[in-house]
């Protein structure tokens, strides 16, 4: 089993638009694997620019604001590849592009690292922030996953949030929840 890197990864357009998406990145021995669902901006950007950063933050506001539309966060250009980073992220890692493994669903992007750097010292994440990084990934899989099993999955995190989250857990949270609450109404009015 690969170890997967939870984090906010960047990339790049043709025109230099920066595009953010949580993802889980699969260490595989001395490479890492982006594996983007087709379609999607991160596969375009990957497939035209050939390079990702890496952005590992504390600030779940930040995987909930992707899925969520509140995706103004500040970047910086990175030091080596040609992107950006999350100005506020913890540290970041730069790859580039190395090898390609076609898949009808989620195609594997084998990368290097050109270039790592810490920015602050990480401090561990609470359970609220595990609850708020877990709800992101259900809610990126939304359209995939029965609906009994994400209210299960809500019910399981929820206890979290409620013994542990401070502000910006409860922002990212709620998010989340608005756009699971617009999935189920949009669900029901198909039915």
């Amino acid at each position: 089993m690969p170890f997967v890197r939870e984090c906010i990864l960047t990339t790049l357009d043709t025109g230099g638009n920066v595009h953010a998406a949580p993802m889980g990145i699969h260490e595989y021995e001395a490479h890492l694997v982006i594996l983007p669902f087709k379609p999607s901006i991160t596969l375009d950007n990957l497939e035209s620019q050939g390079t990702a950063t890496l952005n590992y933050t504390d600030d779940v506001r930040v995987y909930a604001g992707c899925l969520t539309g509140h995706n103004d966060w500040p970047t910086r250009t990175t030091k080596i590849i040609q992107g950006e980073r999350l100005a506020n992220c913890i540290s970041h890692t730069e790859v580039e592009v190395i090898q390609k493994t076609d898949d009808q669903v989620r195609p594997k992007y084998f990368c290097k690292v050109v270039h790592e750097a810490i920015h602050a010292p990480f401090h561990g994440y609470n359970r609220a922030q595990f609850a708020v990084i877990e709800l992101a990934i259900l809610v990126s899989r939304l359209h995939m996953l029965d609906i009994e099993k994400i209210n299960h999955e809500i019910d399981y995190l929820k206890p979290k949030i409620e013994k542990t989250a401070g502000p910006r857990e409860r922002e990212a949270w709620n998010w989340l929840m608005l756009k699971v609450s617009g999935f189920h109404k949009s669900q029901e009015g198909e039915s």
